[in-house]
């Protein structure tokens, strides 16, 4: 089996940001946070998604965290930043400001609520590539974002020198199979129980929520499918599957944060919309978690 690059590593985090009891943005924390996943399997971190509770911080303290992130581990992970809006003059801005912070690479989801024709989503990702010299990693998450990007979009904005990868959620093998036949971008899985059947038709990697605190076992998954044991690779999926499903029960960010505070690691409350997790919800979380054989308690991490 030929290696298939991956130009920001194998197993990535989309990293949640911690607040501070009163909402405030937990920089120290944030730096703790990035080391600990840096230590327990990921080569890189994205900053700022989904995950990140994007939506709800500024642009400064967007800035604030990618260089408090890129001090702690820049020299360990690729660190990439979320610039992703639904304005394109805004995501240039975003992109610049994250290339000046130190960014690795940039992360750009598809135009959400909007609902551009594919043409405003091609001259939009072309746009954001061009305001920088750093690497771009697509996002196709068509139920967050309200649209997919169709596969001829993606594959014209594959001949991008700077688009070099996607992270898909998607969540149509047929659709990514035919761009993967015709491009040479690298495709990180973007929601964590597809990450076997993605690497099974030629993606590099993932970008995972519940890699908070699956990353090891993931990278384990990953290295023995690379290597050509799928068997390993498929033994480490149906452990991890649990928690792979799990982490989404309720939604990802709250879950996650959840389990942090589980194991007394950086994460503090959720921003409105969101809310914390309840404690029954927590307690199903705890109960996936031990099925895919993950200790939720202090000390356990």
């Amino acid at each position: 089996m030929t290696m298939p690059s991956a130009p920001f590593g194998r197993v990535l985090t989309a990293m949640v940001t911690p607040f501070t009891a009163d909402g405030g943005l937990d920089l120290e924390g944030a730096q703790a946070l990035a080391r600990h996943l840096a230590d327990h399997g990921n080569d890189g971190l994205v900053i700022s998604g989904t995950t990140g509770e994007s939506p709800t911080m500024s642009d400064s303290e967007k800035a604030d965290l990618l260089r408090a992130v890129v001090e702690a581990v820049g020299g360990r992970c690729a660190v990439v930043a979320g610039v992703g809006t639904s304005d394109t003059g805004h995501s240039v801005a975003l992109a610049r400001a994250a290339a000046a912070a130190g960014a690795a690479g940039l992360l750009l989801v598809t135009p959400y609520y909007n609902k551009p024709p594919q043409a405003g989503v091609l001259a939009h990702c072309a746009a954001v590539a061009d305001a920088t010299e750093l690497p771009v990693m697509l996002y196709d998450i068509p139920g967050r974002s309200g649209i997919a990007m169709e596969s001829e979009t993606i594959v014209r904005l594959a001949e991008h020198p700077r688009i070099v990868a996607l992270k898909d959620a998607k969540l149509d093998l047929e659709a990514t199979s035919w761009v993967l036949k015709r491009t040479d971008l690298a495709y990180y899985c973007g929601h964590d129980p597809w990450t076997l059947p993605l690497l099974s038709i030629g993606a590099v990697g993932v970008v995972g929520t519940s890699t908070h605190l699956t990353a090891a076992g993931t990278r384990e998954l990953v290295d023995a499918f690379l290597a050509g044991d799928v068997g390993k690779a498929r033994a480490r999926h149906e452990q991890l599957l649990p928690a792979y499903s799990g982490i989404f029960r309720t939604q990802g960010t709250i879950l996650v944060k959840a389990a942090l505070r589980e194991l007394g690691l950086p994460a503090g409350p959720v921003r409105l919309p969101l809310v914390d997790a309840t404690p029954e919800q927590v307690s199903v979380l705890r109960a996936d978690f031990a099925d895919a054989g993950i200790a939720l308690s202090r000390g356990a991490a």
